[in-house]
Order: C-alpha cells, then structure tokens, then sequence
C-alpha cells in the first residue's frame, strides 16, 4: 500500500497561524459592525429637527421623563431605530442564507421574487381588503412562503436547479409586480399614496405596536440559522457533499427556507420592500470578515448598517428627505448590473 505524506509540524504550525488569523480577523470585522451599529443608531435617536444629547436620549430609553425629548425620542425615534436595525438584520440573514444555500450571489429573496409575493399581498391587504397590523403581517407571510414553494418546485429537476430558480424567481416577481401595478391603478388615490409610499420601503410612521411580530421572528429564527451554521457552510459544497459530511440535506435546506423566507416576509411586512439590503448584506459581511467564515452574524450586522446608514442619509444628505428604500436601491441596482454582466461573461465563456 502506499505510504501517505505525513504533515510536518511546520505545515501544521501554518495551518493553526492561518485559522488564528483568520479568527481574530472575524473578531475584529464583528467588533467593527456591532459598534457601527450601536453608533448608527445612537445617530438615529438623537439627530432630527431637534438636536438631543446622548444623556437626554438615555434618559428616555431608561423611563425618565425628559421635556420635548420623551415624546420626539420615545414615540417617534425610537420606534424607527429598532425597526431598522431589526429589519437590517432580517434582511441581512434571509439574503445571505439564500446565497450561501444556492451558491449563487444573486440567489436572495428580492431578486428571486420572494419579497414580491410579500409586497403583492401586503398591499391587497391594505388596499383591498382594508386590513391592518397583524393580519397584513399574516397575508403577508403566508403569500411569501407560498411563492418560494411555487418558484422551488417550478425550478426541481435539471442540472442547475439554482440557477433554474433564480431565472424562474425572477419571472415570478415580475409577473407579482405586475398585479401590484394593477392593484395601484385599481386604487383610490389616497390608498395609493399610502401603497405608494409602502412599496418604496420606509420607515415613516413607524410605531411601536408593529415591531413585536418582527422582533419575535428576529429572536426565533436568526439562532435557528446560525444553530444550522455549520450545515449551510455543508451545503455550499453541494449535496452530495454535504451528505458524505452527514448533512441531512432535505431536513436543512426545508428548515432554512422557511427561516429564510419567514425573517424577509416579516421585514417586507413591517417595512416594505427595502430594496437590495438581502442582496447586498451578504457579499459585503464576506468581503469584511474573510474567505471560510461563517457569514450570517456578520450578514445580520451588516443588513442593519445599511438599514440605519441608509436612512439617516435619506433624512438629511439631501434638501428633500428620501425613503430608506431608494437610498439602498441607489446602492444596491448597480452592483446588480455588475452581477449580471459577470454572470453573463461566464456563461458565454464556458
């Protein structure tokens, strides 16, 4: 039999340098985004057409009674603050557990089509149907779930059933979007504007009863797919892979879509349709944390960043104040484009 190359203490001594770097690397890029984060929207609660202090808003979030701030602050501010960070990191965690379970970077739920199912149910709810609350938030699920069963099963069989379902995906959210244009033109002109401003993905008016639902899914589902962590790195081997690992493939995939789906309807039904934050969170926690990292913590940081960063700039980089959505769509469509040509380039050159 041969003899098989026995590692040296030199190469072993190399390869526990390079996992220690490679994790105080992940420490560091993680210490940066939850400071980012915390800092963000710190911003968030103090900035406004009144300027309050760190003390003046801690006051407020700690139940004293602050003059002018605990009205601004508590009702107004902070309300917006905890729904972007946790939408950021719904977003974040749909999108880069999509990317991750399809190896494909435009594999995330608002490109495939999944938040259009949300938004086209969502707005026969309040446009239609005259619905609300938790019932919008419930239609709102319901259709995005069915939707990605609709796209996932449309997609199976072939050799690229990733890329059959981005391409399938992508038609489905057309056609959605479609019916909510038809909705739209359908609409009383005040529901319209009401739509209107829901679909572009804003957190105006945002008030506090509507961010149970979100946090509740933010606390069940995100553990549930950084506990599936090491299954999902498995699964971007591909599954035959994964199983020689001892993956349950179908059990993991079930388990991630519907947390995947479930954490980017919520969002999609608290906030709207914020544009490319699931796309885009992924590749750049990625590029921060370093090649074989776990991505979804940093994904989830990075997801509320944007969130945050993007709204303070809609408020107050310009002279009109824009919704949280197009300021991520004016980020998010050109690496888009950019996908698409290189995807291209490799298709017509293999």
């Amino acid at each position: 039999m041969p003899v098989l190359p026995v590692a040296t203490t030199a190469q072993l001594t190399g390869v526990r340098d390079a996992r220690l770097r490679r994790e105080r690397r992940r420490r560091i890029a993680l210490s940066i985004l939850a400071l980012t984060a915390v800092v963000l929207t710190g911003a968030m609660l103090m900035l406004g057409n009144t300027l309050y202090s760190p003390a003046e808003v801690i006051g407020v979030i700690l139940g004293q009674d602050v003059p002018g701030a605990s009205f601004t602050v508590g009702t107004l501010r902070i309300p917006r603050a905890l729904t972007a960070l946790l939408a950021g990191i719904a977003f974040g965690v749909a999108g880069a557990t999509f990317q991750t379970m399809l190896r494909n970077p435009l594999a995330s739920p608002d490109v495939i089509g999944i938040t259009s199912g949300a938004s086209a149910a969502a707005i026969l709810s309040l446009i239609v149907l005259g619905w609300g609350g938790g019932a919008t938030v419930t239609l709102a699920l319901v259709a995005g779930i069915a939707t990605a069963v609709v796209i996932y099963v449309a997609a199976r069989g072939g050799e690229s059933t990733g890329g059959r379902l981005i391409l399938i995906g992508i038609g489905v959210g057309a056609m959605l979007d479609a019916i909510v244009a038809y909705l739209l033109v359908r609409a009383d002109v005040y529901d319209v504007a009401v739509a209107a401003r829901w679909m572009a993905g804003s957190l105006n008016g945002t008030r506090m009863e509507q961010i149970p639902p979100l946090a509740i899914a933010v606390v069940i589902l995100v553990p549930l797919v950084v506990a599936l962590g090491r299954d999902l790195r498995a699964l971007e081997l591909g599954d035959a892979s994964a199983t020689s690992l001892g993956v349950r493939v179908d059990r993991t995939r079930v388990l991630l879509v519907i947390a995947a789906v479930a954490l980017a309807c919520f969002a999609t039904a608290t906030t709207g349709p914020i544009a490319f934050v699931a796309f885009l969170a992924g590749p750049i926690a990625a590029r921060i944390v370093g090649p074989g990292s776990p991505v979804i913590i940093p994904a989830a940081l990075t997801g509320a960043c944007l969130v945050l960063a993007a709204d303070l700039l809609g408020q107050f980089a310009f002279d009109t104040k824009f919704p949280v959505g197009v300021i991520t769509g004016i980020l998010g469509a050109p690496y888009l484009i950019y996908l698409l040509i290189r995807t291209s380039r490799r298709g017509g050159s293999s």
